[in-house]
């Protein structure tokens, strides 16, 4: 909320970088009707591969995990969820799926942010869609989970539902006044997390938030690719420029840059990425074995063949075996056994 006051917002000064990178974000989604007009089994595999990215990558950055086939299993079949974790990334699905499908109907108000929180907590036994009761602090902890220190006090239980009113009020009447959608968007997440308005799930609840904000704004990239696990790819960084811009936010001496430098980057990487997958599947002869290249390109884990296929829609199982196998004589991969269960394990340089 303190974010987005209008005398805040009257103080803010980007600078000619961020200038390009605005003009770069708007070029990209100019470009979207003429990714929208590939193929449509492409489309729909780049959109089921981001809906298992982003259930895993932003369930994880909360410790929530569950092993890659159960994730896939529980994002794209109709399976029961078997414990906590996988009851949590069906959540998250459901909430996903709802945003892709209705975005249009779905305004920033109180109403939707407890819908969505609803529907994280809709296979858990403790009800979602319900402001904290009682005080959260954003906490750093070492590798054994103790305490190391506390990043951020949010605002107090008792002033929550008011800072959210507040919150939406603000960015209502900002959008009115015409201000920059993409300078709103990553000020109200940033809002939204210190306010930090649920007892659990906000970290979920602002990259949700982020897709549907950026959605509302013709900026859809979020669709086809995983925001999230751009997001946890990259969460040093994300953690680090959230704490730099909620320093001084509860008096309103914060310093939003960091945060919105950060933030814009994330969609700027997103769209390169979508247009370099979209892009080679479009460029002709060698693009099928370019996308797979790309795809081994982007791990940084041992992977499997399933794992690639499932990025590279309309690449057959052998072409990407014999891409595969063109890297590990190249000295680029090691492979880990044989058979369907072979893994794949990216050669430093």
């Amino acid at each position: 909320m303190h974010s987005l006051a209008d005398s805040y917002l009257d103080g803010l000064r980007l600078t000619a970088d961020h200038a390009s990178t605005l003009g770069a974000l708007r070029e990209f989604r100019g470009k979207q009707e003429l990714f929208r007009k590939q193929t449509p089994d492409v489309l729909s595999g780049l959109l089921e591969r981001a809906i298992v990215e982003s259930a895993e990558s932003s369930n994880r950055l909360e410790g929530v995990t569950a092993p890659r086939d159960r994730v896939e299993a529980v994002v794209k079949k109709p399976t029961a969820a078997a414990n906590r974790s996988e009851q949590e990334i069906a959540g998250y699905r459901d909430a996903l799926v709802l945003i892709h499908e209705a975005h249009g109907d779905m305004h920033f108000s109180i109403n939707v942010v407890l819908q969505l929180h609803q529907l994280l907590y809709r296979y858990l036994p403790t009800p979602g869609g319900r402001w904290k009761s009682t005080q959260n602090e954003i906490v750093e902890r070492t590798p054994d989970g103790s305490l190391h220190r506390i990043r951020f006090t949010p605002v107090a239980p008792v002033s929550t539902p008011g800072a959210m009113e507040q919150l939406v009020e603000r960015y209502a009447r900002a959008l009115d006044r015409n201000r920059e959608p993409l300078v709103l968007v990553p000020l109200a997440v940033l809002d939204f997390l210190c306010i930090h308005p649920f007892s659990d799930g906000n970290g979920r609840m602002a990259r949700l938030l982020t897709l549907l904000l950026l959605y509302h704004f013709q900026y859809e990239v979020g669709r086809y690719i995983s925001l999230e696990r751009i997001f946890e790819e990259s969460k040093e960084s994300y953690y680090e420029t959230l704490e730099a811009s909620s320093v001084g936010w509860h008096q309103g001496r914060h310093d939003v840059i960091p945060w919105i430098t950060y933030f814009w980057g994330v969609v700027l990487a997103a769209y390169k990425e979508f247009e370099a997958r979209v892009g080679t599947i479009r460029a002709g002869r060698g693009a099928k074995t370019d996308l797979v290249e790309q795809a081994v390109a982007r791990r940084t884990r041992a992977f499997g063949i399933a794992d690639i296929e499932a990025e590279c829609p309309g690449v057959s199982r052998e072409m990407v075996r014999r891409v595969l196998r063109g890297l590990r004589n190249a000295g680029q991969l090691q492979q880990l056994g044989r058979g369907p269960g072979a893994k794949w394990v990216p050669v430093k340089a």
